[in-house]
Formats: structure tokens, C-alpha cells, sequence
């Protein structure tokens, strides 16, 4: 009888520690999630986002590698460290008081042209989905962007340019009929 015992007890731990161990089933996060492709042609982002709805997962991860892609084009950061020290008492009652305050807040605004999920992952863990997510946006795009934004700017200013040449030509005029006037010269 006691050898059944202690063959029911080790065939109890055993089914325990089949039971935890298939629980615990490691997440597998994708190669591209960890270490993003590099490629001279396009800017990556890597996100993940979670949600009891899968569409919501994703949804959340893509918007969350856009934002991570216009970070790496221009991102405005303002920051604030601050340092308070104090030493309070004399000799070996001196107490040395010190607090260390540092705040960063990063805006990013940009539009991007042609960014797209490159690849997409879902897992569910539990009740809850999560979603990982590569984003991709061809350099390209941004530079013909960028190169369009600077041409249109060019053809403000020339037309500026000529506005205003244009408003120099007419005084011009103006006072050379005021001098022909004054001069007693016929027009």
C-alpha cells in the first residue's frame, strides 16, 4: 500500500510538471520584430500592440511603427534636468540631502508617403491578442516628398521675386514720368 502511495504521489508531480510546463509556453517574438532589416532604400519600425480584438492589435501596432518611422526623420525634443543638493548640519551630523528631477517630452509631426506593414505577426496570449508589426517606407518617397515641398517653395519665392520686381519696374516708372513732368519734358 505504500508503495502505491509513493507511486501516485511521483506520477502526481510528474502530471504537475507536464501541466506547468505546458502552460508555460515561451512567446515566440519574430526575427524581423528583434532586429529590424537595414536597407540604404527604406526606413523600418517595428511595433506591438495588444487588444482583446485582433484588428485593434494590429491596427495599434502599425499606427505605433509610423510613429516610431517619423522619429527617425525629425523628432522635437524638449527636456528638463534638474539637480537640488543640499547639505543640512555640521561635522559628522551633516546630513547630505539630494534630489534629481529629469523630464523629456519628444513631438514628432511628418506625413508619410507610402509607409506600409511589411510583415505582420499575431499571437494570442490568454484572452488578449498581440500583434507585432514591421513597417516599412521607401526612402524614395521621402525625398521626392521633400524635393516637391522645396520646388514649391522655390516657385513661391521666384513668383515673390517677380511680384516685387514687377512693383520696382512701376516706381521706376512713375517717377521717371514724375521727373519728365517736373523737367517740362512732353510725353
Amino acid at each position: 500500500m505504500h508503495k502505491l502511495q509513493s507511486v501516485l504521489s511521483v506520477s502526481f508531480v510528474l502530471m504537475v510538471i507536464a501541466l506547468i510546463s505546458g502552460c508555460g509556453k515561451s512567446i515566440q517574438v519574430p526575427e524581423w520584430f528583434s532586429t529590424p532589416p537595414e536597407d540604404p532604400n527604406y526606413l523600418y519600425a517595428s511595433a506591438t500592440a495588444t487588444s482583446r480584438d485582433i484588428q485593434m492589435a494590429i491596427n495599434s501596432a502599425r499606427e505605433g511603427g509610423r510613429v516610431e518611422i517619423a522619429r527617425q526623420l525629425e523628432t522635437k525634443i524638449n527636456s528638463m534636468f534638474k539637480r537640488f543638493r543640499e547639505e543640512v548640519g555640521a561635522d559628522e551630523d551633516a546630513e547630505f540631502l539630494s534630489q534629481t528631477t529629469d523630464v523629456s517630452k519628444s513631438v514628432t509631426s511628418k506625413v508619410l508617403s507610402g509607409s506600409r506593414a511589411a510583415k505582420t505577426k499575431s499571437v494570442k496570449e490568454g484572452m488578449i491578442f498581440r500583434a507585432y508589426v514591421l513597417v516599412e517606407m521607401p526612402i524614395g518617397d521621402a525625398n521626392t516628398a521633400l524635393m516637391g515641398a522645396i520646388k514649391k517653395q522655390e516657385h513661391m519665392y521666384t513668383r515673390f521675386r517677380a511680384s516685387q520686381g514687377f512693383q520696382e519696374l512701376e516706381n521706376d516708372v512713375e517717377k521717371y514720368e514724375e521727373y519728365k513732368k517736373e523737367q517740362g519734358i512732353a510725353p
